[in-house]
């Protein structure tokens, strides 16, 4: 078992200067270590290993909730598309996170740390062509915390979706669901 480089990146949550088109310049081509430790650095080595040896690569990014890690996958992405110079996947990271909204309803909930935190986990897979461009992408996700929906500790929240559903329950293509307010089915809703 081989672990590479590991970097620990925190979130500011603001937005910094350091994720632009010239950063990402900066890094690429560059050797690790030659530059301060960032994503961008992490990304270049997966990239140059994967193009050196074609051999796949993976970046693991974990944290807690609300730690950044959507946003560090998506700077990946960006740094990718755009070191592969796939110019029509210039916005992969778009594309392949266009689905993060009935992802998150599905899979988020409210907890006593975070509003919208992910209850579920995700697997990004980026494909490139023999000339290391970006061909595609596939997003799978995993329900990681199957209890909530039956369960929530003191001031938790089922998964979001159930709330958006009984708000819905006016809508006339939601009548025959007879649901009502999230209140009042406090057996799924507490």
């Amino acid at each position: 078992l081989v672990v590479g480089i590991i970097l620990v990146a925190i979130n500011p949550y603001k937005q910094l200067p350091i994720y632009g088109d010239a950063i990402i310049h900066a890094y690429s081509g560059q050797n690790m270590g030659d530059m301060d430790p960032h994503i961008f650095a992490v990304a270049e080595e997966a990239y140059k290993q994967m193009a050196r040896n074609n051999k796949n690569q993976s970046i693991i990014v974990s944290g807690e909730s609300g730690a950044g890690k959507t946003v560090s996958a998506r700077y990946t992405m960006r740094y990718f598309a755009t070191v592969s110079k796939s110019s029509s996947n210039a916005h992969v990271e778009d594309k392949v996170l266009a689905s993060n909204p009935i992802t998150e309803a599905v899979g988020n909930a409210k907890t006593t740390r975070n509003d919208n935190s992910s209850r579920f986990g995700k697997y990004t897979e980026i494909s490139f062509d023999q000339c290391y461009q970006i061909i595609g992408a596939n997003m799978r996700t995993y329900l990681l915390e199957k209890s909530r929906v039956v369960f929530q500790s003191e001031n938790e929240r089922n998964y979001h979706i159930f709330y958006q559903l009984c708000a819905s329950a006016v809508q006339p293509e939601f009548k025959h669901l007879k649901l009502g307010r999230s209140q009042e089915n406090n057996l799924l809703f507490i």
